[in-house]
């Protein structure tokens, strides 16, 4: 994954201003806290969009997954982007109004667990904090800290959030790493919602994943595209090959394939 320095609007102190998807996305940040993780682009690749779709994101960061689908040119009708930490959000704001998406994305500062839109989303999506609240070394840095830690609700509250959330035949995509995926179904299982279709990542072939792509859908709505009513799993998505350079299906990713 490559992002390149850009001429243009001038970041402010402490930031950068980088191009992704081939100069058709560009995004200030921080050069100390957040940056987005290679994760971002995969789920945004992962995810189906339609030109009717009302879409919540859960924890957009700087942004770049709604910067990713929307200078993508990915059909939505309108994406509302929620963001905990107050100066995420305002550089989330900014990076909007830098790829010219206000009138589709709109970034709303607030904790999603107290969120309550009075309406429900045909798509919900996030890539969310990984490891366990009391799991890990806790980075001194705030933003990171939650950026990883399950410092504002975990799998559980995510769920049961996304079930009250979405429209009958609505769908919901997360990227989580392998090890969560028992508890990222018990806790989809338990709020009414249903795996329809999973990815795993892995860093090369022949070994195992580290991460899992994956759609849900209110249980009894919508329908299943595997077998027998099975979740469809989809073939692998391997990173890297042995010379340690990403494979074709990757740096198409990365390039922002259309």
């Amino acid at each position: 994954m490559r992002m390149r320095k850009t001429a243009g609007p001038r970041p402010r102190s402490g930031e950068t201003l980088d191009t992704f998807h081939r100069g058709r996305v560009r995004l200030y940040q921080k050069k100390k806290g957040y940056r987005f993780s290679v994760d971002a682009p995969l789920l945004a690749d992962f995810i189906r969009t339609k030109k009717t779709d009302d879409a919540l994101e859960v924890g957009t960061g700087s942004g770049i997954i709604a910067l990713l689908l929307g200078a993508g040119r990915r059909p939505f009708r309108r994406l509302t982007a929620l963001e905990v930490q107050p100066g995420l959000a305002a550089l989330a704001k900014r990076n909007v109004a830098l790829n010219g998406l206000e009138g589709r994305v709109e970034v709303v500062r607030a904790d999603y667990r107290e969120y309550a839109p009075g309406r429900t989303f045909d798509l919900v999506f996030s890539n969310p904090p990984y490891v366990p609240r009391a799991g890990g070394y806790l980075s001194r840095t705030s933003e990171r800290a939650v950026a990883r830690h399950e410092l504002h609700g975990g799998i559980a509250d995510l769920m049961r959030k996304t079930a009250e959330w979405l429209k009958p035949g609505g769908r919901a995509c997360f990227v989580f790493p392998e090890r969560r995926r028992a508890d990222f179904l018990e806790a989809a299982k338990a709020n009414g919602l249903r795996l329809r279709r999973w990815r795993p990542v892995k860093p090369r072939a022949g070994e195992p994943a580290n991460l899992f792509l994956a759609e849900v859908g209110l249980a009894g709505s919508g329908r299943t595209t595997g077998e027998g009513g099975r979740a469809n799993k989809l073939p692998a998505l391997v990173l890297f090959k042995k010379d340690g350079s990403h494979t074709a299906e990757a740096e198409a990713i990365f390039s922002g394939r259309r």
